[in-house]
């Protein structure tokens, strides 16, 4: 591509892109496609480069030798030379903002710029009403089940009559119905860690863990941690569902609504020397 040069319209101050072959057509005039003034656009040519430093106590530079401040760029689309009979834009039939490489006779160099310029005359593309009114049944439609889906687990541990039909979808969407997770139905209304008397440094750890919920709630993880007569940490451990409960243990009912849930854990302490302890119930 040859030199890109720039032009500024002295009526709005709109600075164009432009083409040594567009200035040479009709001896430089040009007509702006902004606010239609009619100028040379060769002798209106001025440089975007950055404005030089100039040392204190030295005049100022004008605007002239400056170049334009802050402008509006736009393309070459919206300047054209001027026809030399009638003085109107050389291209009949295109107006200002519209694309000139539609016309065959277009110079490359001017088909090229517009093709990647935006066109101002372009009309936003709006939809009738009739069209909104199909599309709000159906993102209504689209919300509830991205809904259903999300809340599935609280949905069939509230109406438990919608289960069946909830495993029903799952199958078709490949997901899971678990037991709904509610770490704050949960309780641990007893827990106590004593010394094994047959077996020296095992510890046994009996708890009572209590769904205060009037559904199901799943089991949930139990953490221990042992400490020191100085309420210092020994040792930290997060059991499992799979860990605490028995083997003919469910894990997919979870706990059922206002039930309690006995635990009872062997733990093996003989590497440590512990003061006191803590129970604590979470969801990974």
């Amino acid at each position: 591509m040859a030199e890109e040069k720039y032009t500024r319209c002295p009526g709005c101050k709109t600075v164009f892109r432009v083409s040594s072959q567009q200035l040479a057509m009709r001896e430089g005039q040009v007509r702006c496609g902004h606010c239609r003034t009619v100028f040379d656009g060769e002798l209106a040519l001025v440089s975007l480069a950055p404005r030089p430093r100039r040392p204190e106590g030295e005049p100022q530079l004008s605007e002239a030798e400056l170049g334009p401040p802050t402008v509006t760029l736009r393309d070459a689309q919206a300047l054209a030379p001027l026809d030399e009979e009638t003085g109107d834009r050389h291209e009949p039939g295109v107006g200002p903002g519209d694309d000139l490489d539609s016309s065959p006779s277009i110079d490359p160099e001017l088909a090229y710029a517009s093709r990647f310029s935006a066109s101002e005359a372009k009309k936003r593309v709006r939809l009738p009403g009739w069209a909104y009114g199909l599309l709000i049944p159906v993102l209504v439609i689209a919300l509830g089940v991205q809904a259903l889906f999300h809340f599935r687990d609280a949905i069939a541990a509230h109406w438990p009559q919608t289960k069946p039909a909830l495993i029903r979808l799952c199958a078709l969407a490949d997901c899971q119905l678990k037991p709904m997770q509610d770490i704050g139905g949960l309780s641990i209304e007893a827990s106590d860690l004593q010394a094994d008397p047959a077996h020296k440094g095992l510890l046994i750890l009996s708890a009572t863990i209590r769904n205060r919920a009037a559904h199901p709630l799943g089991y949930p993880y139990l953490e221990l941690t042992l400490s020191n007569a100085q309420d210092q940490i020994v040792v930290r451990r997060a059991f499992a569902p799979g860990e605490y409960l028995s083997g003919a243990a469910d894990l997919d009912t979870g706990i059922a609504g206002n039930a309690e849930l006995a635990v009872k854990l062997f733990i093996d302490a003989s590497t440590t020397s512990q003061a006191g302890y803590q129970v604590y119930l979470f969801y990974p």
